[in-house]
């Protein structure tokens, strides 16, 4: 189908603003590729299928939108985690404050150093995994992301990763507009944990594509708040080998506009792949929009995927869900597992979800599910005979409700960094 001549002429406005990067043969090759997809496809309109519940102009005009920085004296998130830490200030890898790039069983390299080579193991990642996840839905910005990225980091891990890897971001100006990508290859055996904090930008793209090889794990949490005007699109882009795992849990706090995609193919025997997500936002002071959307595609026997999310809102909050599980012909003993629970904390918070299954194969396991409601008034009531106050006692079912997608965490430290981080939040927005 021709694009229209307005939404076609879209990714030139958008690509006016960013320089075009020079590099290797092999990223020269991905970034043309890429372009020319982006180019047939156009930058998303809310006319498209996927994007009628977000709106998608302030990811696709030329100049990012400013926004305020925050200011909190808050440690960061996971600060007190054993990690390797890599620093990103607005965007952009700053090696001066960062650990240095040496592990065991682990290869670490800017994205900048890696492109400039003429071959390098990562040419088949590199917008592959992008340009797989394409179909049956187009995802124009990160084929922009792909396109244009010059930041991010090209980790290679051959065993067990003695302790996790962070990403941390910083912002120091109000007008940043970020693009980065990432690339982890887990090989045979390989097992690595990521994590992802901090604001990145006024506005960010990135892309996280991750391949796993059989017997590899990859475990990946990352947090967004700390900016209540941020932008940000991000896309994880993952394929799984036999015997594989992935898991990845996303918890969303403040921002304006947040969109994540992640879609997945699990390609071998005896995979295992979860995606959950915890939302907590709250429209009183600053818009909050948070838009989870989900696609794993099943294409070998035996696997499981799990996506559990979980949104509470209020004063004006959104909250979108859109999940699919494809199972293609073949693919028998699948066990594919949905759920999407929204809580609104008062009239004024939507919640807006779209659960999908296609299913060519007969002999599978597979449920979706999606509930949105309000606070129980019998379990209200229940704590509160017992003294509780009416606003503690709302905490405690606000948490208790967001405590199944953390538990998806397998980490314990981690998982109870997050926890309190996120009951400190909750506490601080009580009406």
């Amino acid at each position: 189908m021709a694009v229209s001549k307005a939404k076609s002429a879209a990714p030139d406005a958008r690509l006016a603003a960013i320089i075009s990067p020079v590099g290797g043969k092999w990223a020269s090759e991905a970034r043309k590729s890429a372009l020319t997809r982006l180019h047939d496809m156009g930058l998303p309109t809310r006319r498209d299928e996927y994007w009628k519940f977000t709106r998608p102009d302030e990811l696709t005009k030329a100049d990012a939108t400013p926004a305020t920085l925050l200011e909190t004296d808050e440690k960061p998130v996971f600060c007190d985690i054993d990690r390797l830490r890599l620093v990103f200030v607005d965007g952009v890898f700053d090696p001066d404050i960062s650990d240095q790039m040496a592990m065991e069983h682990v290869e670490i390299e800017p994205l900048a150093n890696a492109a400039e080579k003429d071959i390098h193991w990562a040419r088949d990642i590199y917008g592959v995994l992008e340009n797989s996840g394409q179909s049956p839905v187009n995802r124009p910005l990160a084929a922009l992301n792909t396109a244009t990225a010059t930041q991010g980091m090209v980790i290679r891990v051959t065993g067990k990763a003695p302790r996790p890897i962070c990403l941390h971001y910083v912002r120091t100006s109000e007008t940043a507009d970020a693009v980065v990508h990432h690339i982890v290859k887990v090989e045979a055996g390989g097992d690595v944990t990521l994590l992802e904090n901090g604001p990145a930008a006024a506005r960010i793209n990135k892309v996280l594509e991750v391949d796993i090889a059989d017997g590899g794990a990859f475990h990946h949490v990352r947090t967004q708040g700390r900016d209540h005007e941020r932008r940000a699109a991000a896309h994880i882009f993952a394929r799984l080998g036999t015997e594989s795992s992935f898991k990845s849990f996303s918890l969303t706090v403040n921002g304006a506009l947040t969109r994540n995609e992640c879609v997945i193919e699990i390609l071998g025997d005896n995979a295992h792949a979860t995606i959950a997500g915890a939302a907590v936002g709250d429209g009183k002071t600053h818009p909050f929009h948070q838009d989870d959307t989900v696609f794993i595609t099943h294409d070998a026997v035996n696997c499981e995927s799990r996506q559990v999310f979980k949104k509470v809102l209020r004063n004006g909050a959104t909250g979108v869900f859109q999940g699919k599980i494809l199972v293609k012909p073949g693919a028998q003993k699948t066990d594919g597992y949905q759920i999407s629970q929204g809580l609104m904390l008062d009239d004024d918070s939507q919640f807006l979800a779209k659960p999908e299954l296609e299913i060519y194969a007969d002999d599978v396991a597979c449920s979706h599910g999606s509930t949105v409601g309000a606070i129980d008034a019998d379990a209200l009531f229940y704590l509160m005979s017992r003294g509780i106050p009416r606003a503690q006692a709302t905490d405690l079912l606000v948490l208790s409700f967001l405590a199944a997608a953390l538990e998806e965490i397998e980490n314990e430290e981690i998982r109870k960094d997050i926890f309190g981080r996120l009951e400190a939040w909750i506490e601080r927005h009580r009406n």
